[in-house]
Parts: structure tokens; C-alpha cells; sequence
């Protein structure tokens, strides 16, 4: 058992993918669930994880917040599991488990020793068929996300700029305009009614995906899953998604945030850009990398390094489900005007823009980028996290094994394309963050 437990604390569960890429078994079960497993008994370890399609686009406009807010819930335990025990039964086995949320999804997972499968198995099966969501658990989780939201949020610099004030400029009316830790005069306000009615909507097994790795047999696994799954009946009404097009962002939008936190001035971009599934979405990644992943990056050596205007310089692409954004961040260094940093951004991402890359630069990349992809399904966890993904948002679990041939396929000519097509000035979000008043 020490060694079960000394491979889950590490993160081990570590395995050789190997050529053959990762196999797996998928099927639907009658009420919806879909379901997804791969065998890989190197190690005495499975993760067992459950998607469910609802995050923070999924949510009232007057009620934010509430799918944050449930992957606290729904640890408060169920008809036959007490308040606080659901994480006394994983401990007890040697295992380990979590949650998270995002504007798409949230997403559940344990980390156990391969004979604790059917452990994993009841826990979630508990959790869909009948959790507890009622006004006890409802008021203790209120006060965790309220502190959760003063010690990430309120109390932390440009934490507010990043997860609020950036996108509810992006985006005008779908609902990725709200931060995903929503309003805590929301959360106040609704009564219990509100959020059973939340978890009766998307908790359901249509609304699901059981994705499975590790030290199983799939045939057993069928079985279990049956037995614990088969059973929770289907939700019976339509599941509520968003299907808002925004305006195109026609002119540059710039405002001044004042943050209490910062002691250094910075500045955000942030450009509206495609769904994830895209391709320009992979474009966008690779330019990404080339503007700020590495010491040799554009803006790391050039901007940092070499003018020493910034402390740090990077970007990223955002992707999502509907909506991509794609950042850029900048830290003034010490005696530098911030509108002496956001020129050289500018400069840099211009020269991108009329330049285009080299093809050693898109070659670096995309092995970056392949190292990257390999390293993802390099554990358990993270190949069932990556199953259920792909099965979701792109409708193609077999991506887990060949998504990398996109970026491979991706040209000089390609970046310099998107590039021009997304990261315009007039097509923008500016945010010149202020150290502010404590």
C-alpha cells in the first residue's frame, strides 16, 4: 500500500504511451452517460473522472456563479454518504481526489489504488444520482466560496483584471462576460429551490461523461458501471445552451483599472478570437509560443531580456468552447512608462504580423508543442481527463492520439495569416492595471 500511496502523492501513475498511442473503449449507455475507458495495468492505480457539460456559460444571468458553487456542493455527500465523508473514504483507501471548474464544464476525478475502482465508482455514481442539495451544505459552501473568492480574487493583484473586468470588455452578451466564481450577491440571494433546480438541469447522466484509465479490465469495468450507473434515470428536459454570436469588435476598447493589490504596473491585452476547435485556434497557440514560450521567444528576449523594459512579458491562447481569447500580459520594469511597454508589444506583435516566422522558429514550436502533447497523456489522470475532453468539445475521443498532426500540418504562411486576421489593434481589449489605494 505505501507504494500505491507514494505513486498517487507524486502524481506518478506514470506510463509509457509508447507507439501505439493511447487505446480506449467508448459507449453510450441507455440514459446517456457516455463512457470511456482505457486499460493500462503497469501500475496498481486508476483514475476515475466525471465531466459534466455544464460551467459558467451554462448559467442565469442573474444567478452566476452556480457551477463554481456546485463543485464545492456536491462534496457535502449524498442520501447514503454523511456530510464530510466523502472525502474521508477516499483518504482512507490511499487515494486522492478533486474538482474544477471552468466556463465550459466541471470536472471531477479520484486518484485510487486499482482495488478501490468500485469505491470510485459508488462516490460518483452517489454524487449524479442523489447528492445532497439542501440549506446546510448550502450555507457552509457560501462561506468557503466567499473566502475562496477573497483569497484568490479580491486579495490578489491583477486577479481581477484577468478573471472580470478582461472579459465582461470581450464579450457584450454571451455569457462568458461573467467571471466564473460568479456573483456572491447571486449566490446570497438564491434560495435552495434555485440550486436543486441547477442540479436536477445538468447533473444528470445525458449531461455526462465517465472517463476511466489505469489498472482495469474492461469487461469487469462494464460490469460495475452498470451496476452503479445503469440505473439513475436520464434528465428529462432539454439542456440549456448558449448559442449567442457576438459583434465583431470594430475599434480599440481601453480603460484603466486600479488595483488595490499591484505594486507594479501592467498591462493586459485581450483579443477576441475562434472556438477551440478551429483550426485557427491551433494557429493561434503556436504564435502564442513564438511571442513568449522560452528565453528565444520574441517577447522574452527582445522585451526583457534585451531592452529590459518589462519584469516579465508573455501570452496565451485561451481556448474555449464557443470563443477563444487570446492575451497578452506585461510587468513594467522598474523606471519604465507603461506606455513605453506597450509600444514595444505592439512592435513586436507587428513584426509578427508583417514578418511572419521563420520556419525554425514553427519547427521549435511545434516540437514544443509535441513534447507538450505527449506530456499530457503521460498519466492517468491526465489521459482520462483528455478522453472525456476531446469527447466533448471536438466529438472526437481520438484526437488523444492524433490532434498533434494538426499542429503539424501548420505553416509559416498559416501564422502569418492569423496573426493578421485576429491580433489588430482596432479588434482589442487594453487594460492598463494601476497600483491602487489599499
Amino acid at each position: 500500500m505505501k507504494k500505491v500511496i507514494s505513486l498517487l502523492c507524486m502524481g506518478g501513475f506514470v506510463l509509457g504511451v509508447g507507439a501505439q498511442g493511447v487505446k480506449f473503449t467508448e459507449y453510450t449507455l441507455p440514459n446517456g452517460l457516455h463512457v470511456i475507458l482505457h486499460q493500462d495495468n503497469t501500475n496498481p492505480i486508476v483514475a476515475v473522472s466525471v465531466l459534466y457539460h455544464v460551467g459558467s456559460k451554462n448559467e442565469k444571468e442573474d444567478r452566476t456563479g452556480f457551477a463554481h458553487f456546485f463543485e464545492h456542493l456536491l462534496f457535502e455527500g449524498s442520501a447514503n454518504i454523511k456530510r464530510g465523508e466523502f472525502d474521508k473514504y477516499i483518504a482512507s483507501s490511499g487515494g486522492t481526489n478533486n474538482a474544477n471548474t471552468s466556463q465550459d464544464r466541471t470536472f471531477y476525478y479520484e486518484l485510487l489504488p486499482s482495488n478501490q475502482l468500485e469505491l470510485g465508482l459508488w462516490l460518483e455514481s452517489e454524487r449524479m444520482l442523489h447528492a445532497r442539495v439542501e440549506n446546510v451544505g448550502i450555507e457552509t459552501q457560501r462561506e468557503v466560496v466567499k473566502e475562496e473568492k477573497r483569497l484568490r480574487i479580491d486579495n490578489q493583484p491583477y486577479s481581477d483584471a484577468f478573471s472580470r473586468v478582461l472579459w465582461e470588455n470581450l464579450f457584450k452578451k454571451h455569457p462568458y462576460r461573467w467571471a466564473v466564481i460568479g456573483s456572491m450577491e447571486h449566490l446570497n440571494a438564491a434560495q435552495e429551490a434555485d440550486y436543486k433546480d441547477f442540479y436536477k438541469t445538468f447533473y444528470v447522466p445525458n449531461n455526462a461523461t465517465l472517463s476511466i484509465a489505469g489498472d482495469i479490465d474492461i469487461e469487469k469495468t462494464k460490469q460495475l458501471i452498470t451496476s452503479y450507473f445503469s440505473a439513475i434515470p436520464k434528465g428529462t428536459g432539454t439542456i440549456p445552451r448558449p448559442n449567442v454570436q457576438e459583434d465583431p469588435i470594430t475599434q480599440e476598447v481601453r480603460l484603466t483599472y486600479e488595483d488595490k493589490n499591484a505594486q507594479v504596473p501592467a498591462v493586459l491585452y485581450g483579443y477576441r478570437t475562434p472556438k477551440q476547435t478551429d483550426n485557427d485556434a491551433y494557429v493561434l497557440d503556436i504564435i502564442g509560443n513564438v511571442l513568449s514560450n522560452g528565453e528565444s521567444s520574441r517577447f522574452t528576449k527582445e522585451i526583457v531580456n534585451k531592452k529590459q523594459l518589462a519584469l516579465y512579458a508573455g501570452s496565451f491562447l485561451w481556448g474555449l468552447e464557443d470563443y477563444g481569447v487570446f492575451l497578452c500580459f506585461g510587468l513594467v520594469n522598474q523606471g519604465v512608462e507603461l506606455s513605453t511597454l506597450q509600444k514595444e508589444m505592439d512592435a513586436q506583435i507587428e513584426k509578427l504580423k508583417s514578418e511572419g516566422i521563420t520556419r525554425e522558429e514553427l519547427e521549435k514550436q511545434i516540437n514544443r508543442l509535441e513534447k507538450d502533447f505527449v506530456a499530457r497523456n503521460a498519466t492517468m489522470a491526465g489521459i482520462a481527463e483528455n478522453l472525456a475532453n476531446y469527447h466533448v468539445y471536438y466529438g472526437n475521443t481520438n484526437l488523444i492520439n492524433t490532434e498533434i498532426d494538426t499542429y503539424r500540418k501548420i505553416t509559416v504562411e498559416d501564422v502569418k495569416r492569423v496573426a493578421n486576421k485576429y491580433l489588430n489593434s482596432n479588434q482589442r481589449v487594453v487594460i492598463d492595471v494601476k497600483p491602487g489605494q489599499q
